[in-house]
């Protein structure tokens, strides 16, 4: 009984001491090319997702990140680079509940082999986020364009919408890659609040939250005249 109160105690001590990292050191690591973690909100999907800019991945950052993620990488874009790569949505009645825009799947034709290697699939998401020529492309294939909405967070609070608006907030091309924390166990449940604060500490990851975008875009919106991340 003794150890069962012990331990109610030190899961209600972890809960209390939650705390997310600043808007700045988070944006600072993500600037310098450093993954972070990306909390919704607790009501709507509950997951962390992993994102990075995607000129900034390398073979071995997206086996790891293959490796830490249920693998289901997905890089999200804005619509008009869509467009200029002619990769339009999968569908045209979308029933995924939170209306995710899923594009139709790519893969980078030169220098690649079946496009589902770690390399292969760092080597796509940096030629779409440069925007190589569609041509280059071939579809399907093994990486997963979202279609981020105009306005980003301030009009979609997804992780679709958090990963340009980070892109965008520190001067990366505007192309994020993204996917979601599972837990290390023989379900592989997603990952949760708590789950995603262990994993952020244990790899020295910052972590932030989508309402957390929210807030930092709405400041600068409004102490900056003229401002706004879709520049």
């Amino acid at each position: 009984m003794a150890n069962a109160h012990a331990a109610a105690a030190t899961k209600a001590d972890a809960v209390e001491e939650f705390a997310f990292d600043s808007m700045e050191d988070a944006l600072a690591a993500f600037a310098a090319g450093e993954f972070l973690v990306v909390m919704d909100d607790e009501g709507r999907e509950n997951e962390g997702d992993l994102i990075i800019a995607a000129d900034s991945i390398t073979t071995e950052k997206m086996a790891w990140f293959i490796k830490m993620t249920s693998g289901y990488i997905c890089i999200s874009l804005p619509g008009e680079a869509l467009d200029q790569l002619e990769l339009p949505l999968m569908v045209a009645n979308n029933q995924e509940h939170f209306k995710t825009a899923y594009t139709i799947t790519a893969d980078y034709k030169i220098g690649t082999t079946t496009g589902i290697s770690a390399h292969d699939r760092a080597l796509t998401a940096r030629k779409l986020a440069e925007g190589a020529p569609a041509h280059e492309f071939s579809r399907p294939g093994h990486m997963v364009p979202l279609r981020a909405r105009d306005g980003g967070v301030l009009t979609r609070k997804g992780h679709t919408e958090s990963a340009v608006d980070l892109c965008r907030l520190t001067g990366h091309a505007p192309a994020g890659l993204l996917c979601e924390l599972v837990n290390d166990n023989e379900q592989g449940s997603m990952a949760r609040r708590d789950d995603c604060r262990a994993f952020a500490n244990r790899w020295g990851i910052k972590m932030i939250s989508v309402d957390m975008i929210v807030a930092y875009r709405k400041s600068l919106e409004m102490c900056v005249p003229g401002f706004t991340s879709e520049m």
